[in-house]
């Protein structure tokens, strides 16, 4: 049997899926990073443009400065950016010179691997970001055929694909994007030998998501066909609507004669280290999945699965989330059979939630469906229902839509910034809200250290200071004490210990 490698997804796809992205900031990835550097990962894949602006809206945290001290963690192990090509943070569509910077940025700062996929399967403009990555900077191009079910996305249409993208000299591997875990080991038998057969000599990935509970035995399958790597995760960043359990997988592929070169010790070490993060800071854990067919009708990506139960619990309407569930594949379906996977499940999704939350179907309608109708996104796969096209094309917004110009050139965006901001400071400037790059610059740089058994103390001292009554906290044991005492306000009570 051949060697197979893997790609921890932890820091990036996992804290996505599981934790709504916002779980784990600078400090807490720093912790581990020498631990899965020693691991043996093929790739890290690290982060992205949501990933890096959530760095700045949620933690306060430069983006750009976490991937050059997780590059300087992680020498040995290639830091992954994924990315659909001329999109950065912003949801709109940048030009070739703007796009071409923020490689050029990313690479600089450590990026060492690119994930390259085009939702609508535009191989043309896969390869033209392919190519823009090889001439900034050289990093590895991993390009992606995203999985779906329709009468449309056959064997023979990705083998198409496929062999479109081996075309380009630009592209060093290909991978199979399963986001929302819907392809069965059955399936991978006939897709697998077909993309390979269509690639060649390129080494081919497996990415799928454990949503229902099929992505592990699909692993095992794709395994036993050739495949050269699978996306996994790590402890309680595995399962659940993330990926396959990195430990479990290795143990599983052993067993059917694989040989899997990781190291163990640093594998358990990186398991117990986010297993208590997410005990101290209250994070779910993922849970093996039991098979949902429901998911092979909706197909959400595990992302947004938590995302819109966590927002329809803040609304304190969680009890609609089956009614959310039945509206996603009509939307999907009237809107032309998106496949499920960035920016389209997001835009689905939304919909779907407003259409059940709302007075009409249809009756409150988001710019980016808006967008996506007017063809911002590229032509659809199949015919958006006339209906609720002429709908959204008769409303004010979408004629002011259409109206807009090109994305402006990136000569002209520098014309609006101080010419003073560095590269890295105007490509945030440039797709971000001023106030958010402004808190996030105030807040000076990010913590580099974490250690999650520390939590409970640190929670207990914080709660002690909210006590007006105290002004000095003892901790003693045998041969140890440490005494704070606290400021004083005007008013005589406690202030921070």
């Amino acid at each position: 049997m051949a060697e197979i490698q893997l790609v921890d997804i932890s820091i990036r796809d996992g804290n996505q899926s599981l934790w709504g992205a916002t779980g784990m900031d600078t400090g807490q990835s720093l912790e581990i990073a020498p631990v899965l550097n020693r691991v043996g990962f093929r790739a890290c894949d690290f982060t992205s443009s949501t990933h890096m602006g959530i760095a700045v809206r949620t933690h306060k945290e430069n983006p750009w400065e976490r991937i050059r001290l997780m590059h300087a963690a992680m020498p040995d192990t290639p830091l992954q950016f994924i990315s659909t090509g001329f999109r950065f943070i912003s949801w709109e569509t940048s030009d070739e010179d703007f796009m071409r910077l923020a490689y050029r940025r990313l690479m600089i700062n450590g990026i060492g691997r690119f994930a390259l996929i085009d939702p609508m399967h535009d191989i043309t403009a896969l390869k033209r970001a392919a190519r823009m990555v090889k001439e900034e900077g050289g990093a590895e191009v991993l390009a992606g055929l995203t999985y779906t079910i329709s009468d449309v996305h056959n064997d023979a249409f990705y083998a198409a694909c496929a062999r479109e993208i081996a075309s380009s000299p630009h592209v060093d591997q290909v991978y199979l994007k399963d986001p929302a875990g819907l392809m069965t080991p059955e399936r991978a038998r006939t897709l697998i030998p077909a993309v390979q057969k269509a690639i060649g000599k390129l080494p081919l990935e497996l990415h799928s998501h454990t949503t229902i509970g099929l992505a592990s035995l699909t692993a095992l399958a794709a395994a036993d066909l050739g495949i050269n790597a699978i996306h996994v995760g790590v402890g309680p960043l595995a399962g659940g609507t993330s990926h396959p359990d990195a430990t479990r997988l290795v143990a599983n592929l052993r067993e059917f004669g694989h040989r899997v070169d990781i190291d163990e010790r640093a594998l358990a070490l990186a398991d117990d280290y986010f297993s208590r993060m997410a005990e101290a800071e209250g994070l779910p854990a993922g849970t093996p999945q039991e098979f949902d067919a429901a998911f092979l009708r909706h197909q959400m990506p595990g992302g947004v699965v938590t995302t819109m139960k966590r927002q329809l619990a803040e609304l304190n309407m969680a009890h609609r989330w089956p009614a959310v569930v039945e509206e996603v594949p009509r939307v999907r379906a009237e809107l032309g059979y998106p496949i499920m996977v960035t920016p389209f499940p997001q835009i689905v999704c939304t919909q779907a939630l407003f259409n059940v939350i709302g007075s009409a179907r249809y009756g409150n309608v988001p710019d980016q469906v808006i967008r996506y109708v007017v063809g911002k996104f590229g032509r659809p796969t199949a015919p958006i229902d006339e209906n609720v096209k002429d709908h959204i094309l008769s409303l004010p917004r979408a004629r002011e839509i259409m109206a807009e110009p090109p994305p402006l050139p990136l000569k002209e965006r520098r014309k609006q910034f101080d010419p003073s901001l560095s590269d890295e400071e105007f490509l945030l400037r440039a797709v971000m809200p001023a106030d958010q790059v402004d808190a996030m610059l105030a807040a000076g740089p990010a913590k580099r250290r974490y250690n999650p058994d520390s939590r409970p103390l640190l929670g207990l001292l914080r709660e002690l200071t909210q006590r007006p009554a105290v002004s000095t906290v003892v901790i003693e044991k045998p041969d140890f004490k440490l005494e704070l005492r606290g400021r004083k306000t005007a008013d005589g009570a406690s202030a921070d210990v």
